[in-house]
């Protein structure tokens, strides 16, 4: 097996007196593509932020390439569901993709040359190229998403997080995205949170079912649609959890909708 990238070990995390995690232990290794589902207020995004280090344990033990959360941000590149900004505000794709190397600059140095190579390289990888000089005011909700992502990109990360990158996106968006992920995945371990139980099943590794606590299905397993609605508390998908080589099955019944 390939080395662990992140080593949860029994970790338990409360906020406001309430527990949001509890008990989880979890391994990812060099390579995984790991989706992480479950309902919302499960715990999913707090988990995120313990593995950047935003957020620290109430117990148990927590460790990122072989360190504490935090101390490795440079290997990590982080895409949040969303981005909150002034859409009236002039500043272009390509400047939103440079900060992504704030990371491996001097602080108050300006870009360099290389700098500007790895942004390129990153609009190019997620197909921005084209929309370089835009206003990110002027995007759509999946144009957002790939600039988030080539952000990421251009830190050169080892680990990729992301946090619901297809929410609110619409389908045809949303396949561009997966596509990008499954090109990302041969060079990247990437953790995914997300609600799409009829779709994660193509691309992933492995997956967590998170609602507080953790339940591990590796490749070969099935998601059924108890366990999903047990987890979800409503009717949802069947995802049946292969190599992503291989055929993939989900189910849509009429009535029932998408986690």
């Amino acid at each position: 097996m390939s080395e662990p990238v992140i080593v949860c070990d029994r970790l338990c995390v409360e906020l406001d007196g309430a527990p949001v995690l509890k008990g989880l232990s979890l391994s990812v290794h060099k390579g995984d593509f790991l989706a992480v589902l479950g309902p919302n207020g499960g715990g999913k995004t707090t988990l995120l932020k313990v593995m950047l280090g935003l957020v620290r344990p109430t117990s148990g033990t927590v460790t990122v390439f072989g360190g504490p959360p935090g101390a490795t941000t440079g290997r990590i590149g982080y895409v949040p569901q969303s981005l909150q900004f002034d859409r009236a505000f002039p500043i272009s794709v390509r400047e939103v993709v440079l900060m992504g190397r704030l990371s491996k600059s001097r602080l108050f140095r300006r870009y360099g040359r290389e700098d500007h190579r790895k942004a390129a390289s990153a609009m190019e990888t997620a197909g921005l190229t084209a929309l370089a000089n835009r206003r990110i005011g002027t995007l759509s909700g999946g144009e957002l998403q790939r600039v988030l992502i080539a952000r990421a990109l251009a830190g050169e990360p080892d680990l990729l997080l992301l946090d619901e990158p297809t929410a609110s996106v619409d389908p045809e968006m949303k396949t561009t995205i997966y596509d990008l992920l499954e090109r990302l995945k041969a060079n990247h371990t990437i953790v995914l949170v997300t609600h799409d139980t009829g779709t994660i099943a193509h691309h992933v590794s492995r997956i967590a079912c998170l609602n507080c606590t953790l339940d591990m299905h590796e490749e070969g397993s099935t998601l059924g649609r108890a366990s999903l609605e047990s987890l979800y508390g409503y009717p949802v998908d069947i995802v049946e959890h292969r190599a992503p080589s291989a055929p993939t099955a989900s189910s849509t019944p009429s009535g029932h909708r998408h986690a």
